[in-house]
C-alpha cells in the first residue's frame, strides 16, 4: 500500500498536476435576486490552452511517514475536456522519474469556474483533482482530493491555442 501511494504522488504533480482552477463570475448587486448578472460563465473552453503549473505538497504514507512534494507540470487542455501533460516531481528532494513523465486526463469545468480533473499516468492509479479557475481562465488553482494529499498546485496560462477547433 505504501507503494502505491509513493507512486500516485507524480501523477499530483502532473495535474496538481492540474490542477485547480477559477475563473471570474462577476454579478450585480443582488438585493432583488432579479438583479444578478453574470458578466461570463466559465466552460471546458475557458481553460484552453497551455498551463505551467507549480506543485507543493505532502503525501502522508500508511505507516505514519510523510513525503515533500514539489514539482512543476506543463498542461494543454483542449477546451473540449481532455488534456495532455508532462510533469517533473520530487518527493523528499529525490526526482521520482527521469525526464519528463507524461500523461494524460479529463477535465470539466462548471458555469461557476469550479471543476474537476483526473491525471492518468501508465503504470499508476489516477489521481484526482478538483479546481477553481481564475483571471478569466488565465489562472488554475489545484488540490489533489485523494486520501493521504496535502498537495496543492497553482497553475498561469503560458500559450493561447493559435485557432478554434
Amino acid at each position: 500500500m505504501k507503494k502505491n501511494s509513493v507512486l500516485r504522488m507524480p501523477m499530483v504533480a502532473t495535474m496538481a498536476c492540474g490542477l485547480l482552477v477559477a475563473a471570474c463570475v462577476a454579478r450585480a448587486d443582488d438585493k432583488d435576486k432579479d438583479t444578478t448578472a453574470q458578466a461570463s460563465a466559465c466552460s471546458n473552453s475557458t481553460i484552453r490552452g497551455s498551463y505551467a503549473f507549480t506543485i507543493h505538497g505532502t503525501l502522508f504514507l500508511p505507516d505514519g511517514s510523510n513525503l515533500v512534494v514539489d514539482g512543476i507540470d506543463r498542461v494543454t487542455f483542449d477546451g473540449k475536456g481532455n488534456f495532455a501533460q508532462v510533469d517533473a516531481v520530487a518527493m523528499n528532494g529525490h526526482l521520482d522519474a527521469q525526464g519528463w513523465r507524461p500523461g494524460t486526463g479529463t477535465y470539466s469545468v462548471s458555469p461557476d469556474c469550479t471543476g474537476t480533473e483526473t491525471i492518468m499516468v501508465p503504470g499508476l492509479p489516477d489521481l484526482h483533482l478538483q479546481f477553481i479557475v481564475a483571471q478569466s481562465g488565465n489562472t488554475i488553482h489545484q488540490i489533489v482530493i485523494d486520501p493521504g494529499f496535502a498537495t496543492t498546485a497553482e497553475g498561469e496560462r503560458v500559450e493561447l491555442p493559435k485557432s478554434r477547433d
